[in-house]
C-alpha cells in the first residue's frame, strides 16, 4: 500500500462490511485469523487480505504467541475517525432540531 493519509486509510478499510465485522469481533478481545474467519463464508486467504487492509490502516496489530499471530484492535485510528466526524455534529444536531420542530408542528396541527 502506498503512503496515504491515516484518515483516508481508516475510512477505506472501514468501507467494507467484512472488515467492520472483524473489528467488532476484535473489540471483544484478540483473536487468531482462523477465529476471525469462522463466521464468514469465504476462504482463509480472502480473510487474510481483509486483515492485511486493516493492519495497513493501523486498525489492528498482529502479535506473536508461539506459532500463532493473534490480531488485536488498535483504537487510535478509530479515535481519529471519531474526531473528524465530531466536527460535523453541530450540523446533524441542527438538522435534528429542525426535524423535531416539523414533527411537533405536524402533531399540533393534527390535534388542533
Amino acid at each position: 500500500m502506498t503512503e496515504t493519509d491515516p484518515l483516508d486509510a481508516a475510512f477505506a478499510a472501514l468501507a467494507n462490511p467484512t472488515r467492520r465485522a472483524i473489528l467488532a469481533r476484535l473489540a471483544k478481545g484478540e483473536a487468531t485469523v482462523n477465529t476471525l474467519a469462522e463466521p464468514f463464508d469465504m476462504s482463509l486467504p480472502a480473510i487474510s487480505k481483509h486483515i492485511r487492509v486493516l493492519e495497513n490502516a493501523g486498525l489492528i496489530t498482529r502479535g506473536r504467541d508461539a506459532q500463532f499471530r493473534p490480531c488485536t484492535l488498535n483504537a487510535e485510528p478509530l479515535q481519529a475517525v471519531a474526531h473528524w466526524t465530531d466536527q460535523y455534529r453541530h450540523i446533524w444536531d441542527a438538522r435534528f432540531d429542525v426535524m423535531n420542530q416539523i414533527i411537533v408542528g405536524m402533531k399540533d396541527a393534527k390535534d388542533g
